[in-house]
């Protein structure tokens, strides 16, 4: 049984974790496969030339090794084999804090990768797959993935398949995470198996068909994210032991139907982006109330419909609302700019709303608001030192009964935003009568009402 000690990152000398006089050195075949996978990622490097020796003393960054104390002899407890193994692969340049190994065009997945490090914790990929198609694993060994404990595959558009066959029976996996790839078909059932999971990161594939697997046994999970793929049917409606996700996403997709009130129950989210959907005709859900730590919360393209309801008063630390193209009716409550101090963005613009910009939305400096396209009327509540602050942050186009007052200075380089606002009508006060030169009728018909008004001033005298 090997027992891990510790780890070591890029070039850090292990001699002083040594127990014999002797460093321990990588195993041979363990080492030839870290030298063929490095080749496959960027055949134009000669990575045995420029790492010679022993990896592990001095690794190129990205391979990273741990030592080992191995039992030897199971009945006799003081025989021991420290060894050096590989427990991280990252490839891909990221940036020049972290200069993994970079890859090339033509850039392989090398079948090593799965049979030759029973040790790795960790196997990441960055941009590698752009440009020759690279396929997923058809069916990874049993033996591999015992200690991974991140997956990940991130913008590599190149690489297709299914991520059947590379999900496995991975006891310790915290990190699951394809993003940007060229996957397809289902999410294989068996991740709802992965107990440990705490992220689940998926978007931006082509992924495909209904939500199937479960999530009762995901009670680590901290991070769901399915957005910017082919999902449809209803929304997973078992929510209610995720106790400790923060994060939800599951935008631009096809899911349809109405939005599950068990995500009420999710105490400790504080992003849920369920925009560009086919959720409808169900109104804004009033669970958001329920939800106290709720501060980015994104709903647009849903044609839900109905008014915008009064639950603000719970959100009060809320961030950012997206609620664009909703079908929404009725007016924009006060209480939004009442209680939603902290706001930062406010997008209730191709909705249906009517009436005016509620005064209490003035206060709202720092935010961007978009209420473009709408039926709103009246005078707008923001100073015009706001507007000039805030330039392109607010946007009040296609809304042709709204107004500024006089004065309100309109930013000539922002006019996409407030450029055809129009001013606002002065109310008419009827002009005076004319006497001085005025016609006899006139000022018979004035003589006529100042006699009237005396006779009802007499009349109120006698009966007092």
């Amino acid at each position: 049984m090997a027992v891990p000690v510790s780890l070591f990152f890029f070039t850090t000398l292990f001699s002083c974790f040594v127990i014999s006089d002797q460093q321990p050195l990588l195993d041979s075949l363990e080492q030839d496969a870290v030298y063929q996978v490095l080749h496959s990622v960027n055949p134009t490097i000669p990575w045995r030339s420029l790492f010679s020796d022993d990896l592990c003393s001095s690794p190129p960054h990205g391979v990273v090794c741990g030592y080992f104390i191995e039992a030897t002899n199971h009945t006799v407890s003081h025989l021991q084999t420290e060894t050096f193994h590989i427990i991280e692969l990252s490839f891909g340049y990221v940036s020049d804090y972290t200069p993994n190994p970079p890859c090339t065009s033509n850039s392989t997945l090398s079948p090593l990768i799965f049979t030759s490090f029973k040790y790795l914790r960790k196997l990441f990929f960055y941009q590698c797959f752009t440009e020759t198609p690279v396929s997923v694993p058809y069916n990874v060994p049993e033996s591999f993935g015992s200690s991974l404990e991140e997956l990940v595959f991130i913008e590599n558009p190149s690489l297709v398949g299914s991520l059947s066959g590379i999900i496995a029976n991975y006891t310790n996996l915290r990190r699951l995470v394809f993003s940007g790839n060229g996957v397809y078909g289902n999410v294989p059932d068996k991740v709802g198996e992965l107990v440990g999971l705490e992220e689940i990161t998926l978007s931006r594939n082509k992924l495909s068909g209904g939500f199937s697997f479960s999530l009762a046994k995901l009670k680590k999970l901290r991070v769901l994210d399915l957005s910017q793929n082919y999902f449809d049917g209803n929304a997973p409606d078992e929510m209610s032991n995720l106790t400790q996700l923060f994060k939800l996403d599951f935008s631009n997709n096809n899911f349809s139907g109405k939005i599950p009130e068990s995500f009420g129950s999710l105490q400790s989210l504080e992003f849920l982006d369920l925009s560009f959907n086919r959720f409808g005709n169900f109104g804004v859900p009033l669970f958001l109330a329920e939800m106290p730590r709720l501060s980015e919360v994104y709903l647009s393209g849903n044609l839900l419909g109905g008014q915008i309801p009064e639950i603000w008063e719970n959100l009060r630390g809320i961030l950012g609302i997206g609620f664009s193209g909703m079908n929404l009716v009725g007016e924009i409550p006060a209480s939004m700019g009442l209680h939603l101090k902290n706001l930062c963005y406010l997008g209730l613009d191709n909705n249906k709303l009517q009436g005016s910009v509620p005064e209490e939305f003035g206060v709202l400096e720092f935010a961007e608001i978009n209420l473009e396209n709408n039926n709103l009327s009246g005078k707008v509540p923001f100073s015009a030192k706001f507007s000039l602050k805030v330039g392109l942050k607010l946007k009040l186009n296609g809304n042709p009964d709204l107004c500024v007052v006089e004065g309100f200075s309109i930013n000539k380089n922002v006019s996409g935003s407030l450029g055809q606002l129009k001013l606002c009508k002065e109310p008419e006060i009827p002009n005076a009568v004319q006497f001085n030169g005025g016609s006899s009728s006139a000022l018979m018909a004035y003589s006529r009402v100042l006699l009237f008004l005396v006779f009802c001033l007499v009349m109120l005298m006698v009966m007092a």
